[in-house]
């Protein structure tokens, strides 16, 4: 374990049970938290790392390129969706018996000016706001409190991943796993690409931007 002053346990001990009240706590929930979230762990750590929120969470300005957010990124993101439609959706499926709880998308198939928002919904709080919550912060936290060992980082990947699944109750235990193996995929990713913010938010964009085309074509 690295060795953590009080400022660096004390600031996101505080973060984690505001971010818990938000989610679990009385307040109805709304798809404006996770954008709430992200600036509250921008402003936590602003506070923590003096000054220096972003680069802390794995923005990078040096990684932001056209290369890797215009070409490499989508080309991650198709692959990763067809590997989730073709062999995580239908195994999934299989161990649990019911299908994914799509219903909540219904009323997108065919309404393009639904379709559209909900693009710049998905973008702002699932791309950015889910990859700056699980990955950006809790990961790297993660990373801090326990190392960068082969062990440290398999749990991680398999915590945050469960974590990010149940998260997604309202897609089913099906949606669930799904989600939660994804988002572990997610993780291996961001580990990999030694913890770049921007690929990894561009990747989870683009996977879910091709998921509502399929959505409006209602091919889901």
């Amino acid at each position: 374990m690295n060795k953590i002053r009080l400022r660096q346990a004390l600031i996101p001990a505080i973060t984690f049970i505001i971010i818990c009240f938000i989610w679990f706590g009385p307040i109805p929930r709304s798809p404006l938290e996770n954008i709430i979230i992200s600036i509250l762990i921008i402003i936590a750590n602003y506070i923590e790392f003096r000054g220096k929120p972003f680069s802390a969470l794995g923005f990078r300005r040096e990684k932001f390129t056209w290369k890797n957010i215009f070409v490499l990124a989508p080309l991650v993101a198709l692959g990763l969706f067809a590997f989730y439609v073709f062999a995580v959706v239908p195994g999934m499926t299989k161990l649990t018996g019911v299908p994914i709880d799509y219903s909540s998308f219904d009323q997108l198939e065919g309404n393009l000016q639904a379709c559209l928002i909900a693009l710049l919904v998905v973008w702002a709080t699932a791309a950015f706001g889910e990859e700056i919550i699980f990955r950006g912060y809790f990961m790297r936290q993660l990373v801090k409190f326990f190392g960068e060992s082969k062990v440290s980082i398999l749990i991680n990947i398999v915590l945050l991943g469960c974590f990010f699944g149940f998260m997604h109750g309202y897609q089913g235990i099906t949606g669930q796993l799904v989600a939660g193996f994804v988002g572990a995929l997610l993780a291996m990713i961001f580990y990999m690409r030694k913890y770049d913010l921007w690929f990894i938010i561009a990747v989870h964009g683009f996977f879910d931007t091709i998921a509502l085309v399929c959505i409006y074509f209602g091919l889901a």
